[in-house]
C-alpha cells in the first residue's frame, strides 16, 4: 500500500526536542521533515517589531539536528511561518541561521523562499474591490487609514506554493506566514495523497507531540498517510497516542467541532473516525476536503499603538490587600492630579493583582484568601518618555500612599529587583485581521543555491 511518512520534530521551531526520539523516525523512509515556526498566540508584538518568538541559539540547535537528518538523504525540510510571524524580517533571520549551518557543515542545498508579505497598495486595491472582510463579527471592516498605519502585512499561504517548491526539487523550503497545517499537507498532496487526509494530518502534526499522552510541544511525532486514512504515533516510548488524545487535538484551537476553515477550503470532519490499530498507533479516516467557492486567505497586520513601562512588586500587608481596589483608585487620582496638564487620552494605567484576580478579573468565581499578592502595574502612553514619567510617579505614589491603619511608612511595595521600573518599548495591536479573496496564487517563490560550490 502506498504511504507517505512525515516527521514533526516539535510544536515550534526552537522549542527543542530529544534527538533520540526524532531519530527513531528514520528507521522508516521519511518523505518530509516539517516544523511550524510561527503563531499569533503571542499577540501582535512579534509581527509589529519584526522579532522572533524564540532565540537564535534555540532555532540553530533544532535546525542543526533537522539538517543533519535531511540534507544527506535528500529529504525535504519545510519551515512554516519562519521566525514567528512569517514577515520579511523573520524569514531573513531564519535564512541567516540556515546559511550559517550550511557553511559550518559544508552542505549544499537548494532553498525555496516563499514570501508572504503584501504591500499596503495591494491590500487597499483588494478592499476597494470589495474583496476583504473581517475575520469575525467583532472586527471592524478595513479602512485605508488602518492599512496605511500598518507597516507589516502578511497573509497565510495554503499548500499551493509549497507544492510548487517541492516540484522544483527544493531541499529546504522557508515559508513566510503559512496556515499552520499547510506545510505538512503539502508533502502529502505533492505525493498525490488525498487533500482532506493530508490537511487533517497536518492539523494533528503541527504541534508536535501535543497529540500524545502526556502531551508536549517539545517532542517528535510521526504521521503516515495512506490512500484510505492516516496514522499517528509517538516517537518517544515515554509518550503514547490514543484515540482520545488524537481526537482531542483535532479540536485544538477550533471554533467549530468538525468544520475547519482554511485558505480556499473547508475541512469537514463530521464522518471522521479514530481507531487504535496497534498499541500507540491511531488511524484516522473519512476527513473530507471541500473547496470553497471563493479562495480567501487570512491577512495579519500590526501597528504601533503606544509605549509601555511596567513595575512588578509584592504586597504583604493584609489591611492594604483588603482595600486594594479602593486604595488604587485614590492613587490613580493623585497621579492624574499631579499631571493635570496631560490629557487622559495620552496615557493609560492598568493594574493586575496576581494571586487574587489577575487572570479572570471580575469573572473570578473564587473568594480571595491569601496573605500576599503580586501587583503588576503598567503605563501605556504616546511616548516612552511620558510612559516612564507617569509610571515613576505611579510607583512612588503607590509605594508611600498613606491608607487608614497603615503601621509602617517604610513602603507598601516589595520590589524583587532594581531598577523597579522596566522600560518595555513600543506596543503593538492587530490592525488587520481580515480575509482577502484572491484569484491566483499571490505568494512569490524565490530559489537560492547555497553551499560549498558558491
Amino acid at each position: 500500500m502506498k504511504s507517505v511518512n512525515i516527521v514533526s520534530p516539535c510544536g515550534m521551531l526552537g522549542y527543542g526536542f530529544p534527538k533520540e526520539s526524532f531519530n527513531q523516525a528514520f528507521l522508516k523512509d521519511i518523505d518530509g521533515i516539517v516544523v511550524d515556526a510561527g503563531s499569533t498566540d503571542a499577540g501582535p508584538h512579534k509581527l509589529g517589531a519584526g522579532v522572533s518568538i524564540v532565540s537564535k541559539r534555540a532555532v540553530k540547535k533544532d535546525l542543526e539536528i533537522m539538517l543533519e537528518a535531511g540534507i544527506p538523504k535528500k529529504i525535504p525540510i519545510i519551515i512554516g511561518s519562519a521566525g514567528g510571524a512569517g514577515a520579511k524580517p523573520h524569514v531573513e533571520q531564519t535564512l541567516a541561521i540556515l546559511y550559517e549551518i550550511l557553511g559550518e557543515r559544508s552542505y549544499k542545498a537548494k532553498i525555496a523562499i516563499i514570501w508572504a508579505d503584501f504591500s499596503q497598495e495591494f491590500v487597499i486595491d483588494a478592499m476597494e474591490s470589495n474583496k476583504t472582510e473581517p475575520l469575525s463579527v467583532n472586527i471592524p471592516p478595513l479602512t485605508e487609514e488602518a492599512i496605511r498605519q500598518t507597516s507589516s502585512i502578511v497573509a497565510q499561504m495554503g499548500h499551493e506554493p509549497i507544492v510548487e517548491a517541492l516540484k522544483q526539487n527544493a531541499d529546504i523550503i522557508v515559508c513566510g506566514r503559512a496556515y499552520d497545517p499547510s506545510p505538512f499537507a503539502a508533502i502529502g498532496i505533492y505525493h498525490g495523497m488525498d487533500e482532506g487526509l493530508s490537511y487533517h494530518l497536518g492539523k494533528i502534526l503541527e504541534c508536535g507531540a501535543l497529540c500524545a499522552e502526556p502531551g508536549t510541544t517539545k517532542d517528535s511525532i510521526l504521521g503516515t498517510l495512506y490512500e484510505d486514512g492516516f496514522t499517528v504515533e509517538s516517537l518517544n516510548s515515554k509518550r503514547v497516542c490514543t484515540t482520545t488524545s488524537v481526537a482531542a487535538h483535532t479540536f485544538y484551537e477550533k471554533e467549530h467541532p468538525y468544520l475547519l476553515h482554511g485558505p480556499g477550503f473547508t475541512l469537514n470532519l463530521v464522518d471522521c473516525t479514530f481507531t487504535e490499530i496497534a498499541p500507540g498507533i491511531v488511524k484516522v479516516q473519512n476527513s473530507k476536503f471541500e473547496p470553497a467557492t471563493a479562495h480567501k486567505i487570512k491577512l495579519e497586520g500590526a501597528k504601533q499603538t503606544a509605549y509601555r513601562t511596567f513595575v512588578i512588586a509584592g504586597v504583604r500587608d493584609p489591611l492594604m490587600i483588603e482595600r486594594i481596589e479602593e486604595i488604587e483608585a485614590e492613587i490613580r487620582k493623585e497621579v492624574s492630579n499631579y499631571y493635570a496638564e496631560i490629557s487622559h487620552d495620552d496615557y493609560q494605567i492598568n493594574v493586575y493583582h496576581y494571586g487574587k484576580d489577575a487572570v479572570l478579573g471580575k469573572n473570578e468565581p473564587e473568594v480571595f484568601h491569601g496573605h500576599e499578592i503580586g501587583v503588576l502595574f503598567e503605563v501605556l502612553a504616546v511616548t516612552q518618555e511620558l510612559s516612564n514619567s507617569i509610571c515613576a510617579n505611579l510607583r512612588s505614589t503607590y509605594l508611600h500612599y498613606g491608607y487608614d491603619g497603615r503601621k509602617s511608612t517604610a513602603g507598601n511595595l516589595a520590589f524583587p529587583f532594581a531598577p523597579s521600573d522596566i522600560e518595555f518599548g513600543p506596543v503593538y495591536a492587530f490592525s488587520i485581521y481580515h480575509l482577502m479573496e484572491v484569484d491566483d496564487n499571490p505568494f512569490q517563490i524565490e530559489f537560492r543555491e547555497v553551499g560549498v560550490h558558491e
